[in-house]
């Protein structure tokens, strides 16, 4: 794996960020996933901790106190030069159903002229890569998936929606994700995943983690109007595979 030097700042009183160099980087996203699980595990021992890993960047956020930046910043350094001792942690593998149908594709024919390629082919394209949990945010639950085809990238609507439907599979940029809930949303929406990633009333709402990988599978209508009911009654099994770190 590269070496890296993250560069520490504060981020207001209660929080400081590290950054790592400004790429979209699986060994950069890996590195900070091992610093950020050794920091859980030994330091800091203080109550009121958050650790927010994305893409390139650590913010770590002490709810109960003010922190002493320039104390902190040597901790952090001396406790980054040890993170090698610990490995990596487990990372998962989830295989999700998407109904591709135009009543949830809704920016599918538009997307399948502006990109020069038929439906079946994007359907195609969209599902044969996986894909890397890179953050959650924006809403609770909602992953940014890395690792988009070159041949899909697109940019997010000119004038976003004020209602995207729950569990809406879209794409932007060089990313893909999925609407945990309704909310407006710019994204360009070729389908439609009925699994409840988020969910406030399991103990730990949101089964995916960052750093996990992400693949889609296309299913028919039907079969979708059939995981809605299982989901709905608790019934629907994820698939869930363990991933060699």
């Amino acid at each position: 794996m590269r070496g890296f030097s993250p560069a520490i700042r504060s981020f207001g009183i209660h929080a400081v960020l590290l950054e790592w160099p400004n790429e979209v980087d699986e060994d950069i996203l890996t590195d900070i996933l091992q610093f950020c699980q050794y920091l859980q595990q030994f330091c800091p021992k203080e109550q009121g901790w958050e650790m927010i890993p994305a893409y390139n960047s650590l913010t770590l956020v002490q709810k109960n106190s003010v922190i002493d930046f320039k104390a902190f910043s040597h901790d952090l350094l001396k406790w980054y030069r040890s993170k090698e001792e610990i490995a990596p942690a487990q990372k998962f593998l989830w295989r999700l159903p998407v109904c591709y149908d135009l009543d949830f594709g809704i920016d599918l024919a538009e997307l399948s002229e502006k990109l020069s390629i038929s439906i079946p082919e994007l359907i195609d394209l969209h599902t044969k890569n996986t894909y890397t949990v890179y953050g959650i945010g924006f809403l609770p639950g909602f992953m940014y998936l890395g690792g988009l085809p070159k041949s899909l990238e697109t940019p997010r609507k000119a004038m976003p929606r004020l209602k995207v439907l729950k569990g809406a599979v879209g794409l932007a940029g060089r990313q893909t994700g999925i609407y945990p809930q309704e909310s407006p949303g710019g994204w360009n929406i070729i389908g439609n995943c009925i699994v409840p990633i988020f969910d406030i009333k399991r103990e730990n709402p949101c089964l995916v983690r960052v750093g996990d990988k992400i693949q889609f599978y296309a299913i028919s209508r039907a079969e979708y109007d059939l995981h809605k009911i299982e989901s709905e009654v608790g019934i629907y099994k994820l698939e869930k595979i363990k991933v060699d770190a």
